[in-house]
C-alpha cells in the first residue's frame, strides 16, 4: 500500500503533540518522524494564517512530506480568549489564571481547534482542521495529557482530557480529529 521506508515529518517543538500524532498516524501505517525545529510564527487572529507562515519557514529546511500544526483554545465567555495565543497565555499565566477569569461565570463553553498543513512537495500543501467543543471545568482535574487538558471537558463527557488515557483522548480531541483526517487523506492518496 505504501512505498517502503518513507516517513512523514512533524515539525513541532512539542514532544506531547508528536507522541499523539504518531499514535494516530500509526493506525494508518504511517511512520512519523519528529523534527523539533523552531519555525517562524506570525501574529494573526487565524490559525490558518499561522500554519501557512510555518509552512513557509519550514520548507526552507525540511524535506517534504511534512506537517506543521497550530492550536487554539477559544473560550466563549472571554470572547474567544486565549484563542491563537493559547500557548503564550498558558506559559505566562497558567491554568489557575484562566479558572480565576471564569470563576463568576456560568457560561463555560469553549472550543479547541487544531489546524495543520500537510506539505506534499515544495509547491503543494493541504490544510486540515480538527475541532472539539466542550466546556472549561471549575477546577483542574487529572494527571494525563498536557497544556489545557486538566481544565477542558469535551462535549458528551464528564471528565477532562487530562482524566483520559492517550488513546481515549486521541479519539475525541481536536488534534485527534486533525491527524485522523491527515491519516485518511494520506492513506487514500498513497502519498507515502
Amino acid at each position: 500500500m505504501r512505498r517502503g521506508g518513507d516517513v512523514v515529518r512533524f515539525v513541532t517543538n512539542n514532544e506531547h503533540k508528536y507522541k499523539e500524532a504518531s499514535d494516530i498516524l500509526g493506525a494508518y501505517n504511517i511512520k512519523l518522524e519528529w523534527v523539533p525545529l523552531p519555525v517562524d510564527e506570525i501574529q494573526s487572529e487565524y490559525l490558518e494564517d499561522i500554519v501557512v507562515s510555518k509552512v513557509v519557514s519550514a520548507i526552507e529546511v525540511v524535506d517534504p512530506p511534512f506537517i506543521v500544526e497550530d492550536t487554539g483554545l477559544f473560550i466563549h465567555a472571554l470572547n474567544g480568549f486565549p484563542g491563537v495565543y493559547a500557548s503564550y497565555v498558558y506559559k505566562k499565566l497558567g491554568l489557575p489564571s484562566i479558572l480565576k477569569l471564569l470563576e463568576k461565570t456560568r457560561n463555560r463553553k469553549a472550543c479547541f481547534i487544531a489546524v495543520g498543513a500537510l506539505v506534499i512537495d515544495s509547491h503543494i500543501f493541504k490544510i486540515f482542521r480538527g475541532e472539539v467543543y466542550g466546556e472549561i471545568a471549575r477546577e483542574m482535574r487529572g494527571s494525563q495529557g498536557f497544556g489545557y487538558d486538566p481544565i477542558f471537558i469535551p462535549e458528551g463527557y464528564d471528565k477532562t482530557m487530562a482524566e483520559m488515557d492517550r488513546e481515549e483522548k486521541n479519539r475525541v480531541s481536536h488534534r485527534g480529529r486533525l491527524f485522523t483526517q491527515i491519516g485518511e487523506y494520506l492513506a487514500g492518496k498513497n502519498i507515502v
